[in-house]
């Protein structure tokens, strides 16, 4: 399994939950790959191909790949979704349908080992951000 690849699959679908894609979002996103070692034009030519298929085959897809995930990485993949559906301080419902189906439905996770994680991940963005800044 391709962690890399869930995880855009996830990213894309969770963006796209709502029916608006938004800058914050997006600027997340970015974070979210330098923190994952994603290379920028890989994740934006993944995510174009994305666009030209079915989100409902997408999603049946990526829940396969996910399910065959350590439970470790699963838990780190929800984690992204719910900084990602953040990052304009508000998390929309249709977002949060999208990962309660995940982590609760598909995977069986709990919610305090996402918010645990979740909060190491923010902590590696801000890193990520600061390290950033101080080169420029």
């Amino acid at each position: 399994m391709n962690l890399k690849s869930i995880i855009t699959k996830l990213y894309y679908l969770l963006v796209h939950a709502d029916g608006s894609v938004n800058e914050r979002e997006i600027a997340l996103g970015r974070q979210m790959i330098k923190v994952e070692g994603i290379a920028e034009y890989d994740f934006n030519a993944a995510l174009d191909l994305l666009k030209k298929r079915n989100q409902v085959v997408i999603y049946d897809e990526c829940m396969e790949e996910l399910k065959r995930l350590d439970h470790e990485k699963q838990v780190r993949c929800v984690a992204w979704l719910c900084v990602v559906a953040n990052a304009d301080g508000f998390m929309d419902k249709t977002e949060w349908q999208f990962i309660y189906k995940i982590y609760q439905k598909e995977l069986s996770i709990s919610l305090d080992e996402i918010m645990k994680v979740q909060k190491e991940l923010i902590g590696l963005v801000r890193e990520k951000s600061a390290a950033f800044s101080a080169v420029l």
